[in-house]
């Protein structure tokens, strides 16, 4: 097994009133020119649990890290407007917080982070703070 050292947490950058999982992603990072879907998980916003990329995997969701990740995706992250904005439902949080649990107890040394808390990324995403949120800071 790969050795994991980060659990991040993206947001599919898609508004609320948009509900995709796995199956729809896939087909997205397939037209960008990956072999299949980037991310090892994808919560849908009723809450549901889908998977991804097998997790003995390297992903395709953060550059320079995706040997040593894994990638979980939230279906939402902007609003009508393009805009980042913590727009998930606590069904979403629910199973996050799920997930992240088992993950951090089956990768004992990973770190919970959002995708914005990569050195090098500019971007917004997952539009919520993920360590202050997981880990109570």
């Amino acid at each position: 097994m790969r050795g994991i050292k980060k659990i991040i947490v993206h947001c599919a950058a898609t508004p609320s009133a948009m509900d995709i999982g796995a199956e729809e992603i896939d087909v997205w990072h397939k037209q960008r020119g990956f072999d299949e879907i980037g991310y090892h998980y994808v919560i849908r916003r009723c809450g549901k649990l889908e998977k991804g990329r097998d997790i003995a995997k390297a992903g395709a969701h953060c550059r320079g890290h995706n040997f040593s990740s894994v990638g979980v995706c939230l279906v939402g992250g902007i609003d009508e407007h393009g805009q980042p904005c913590d727009n998930f439902t606590n069904q979403q949080k629910r199973k996050l917080q799920q997930l992240l649990n088992f993950l951090t107890l089956t990768f004992d040394e990973a770190e919970v982070v959002g995708h914005r808390d990569v050195k090098g990324v500019k971007k917004a995403c997952p539009s919520f703070d993920v360590r202050s949120w997981y880990y109570g800071d």
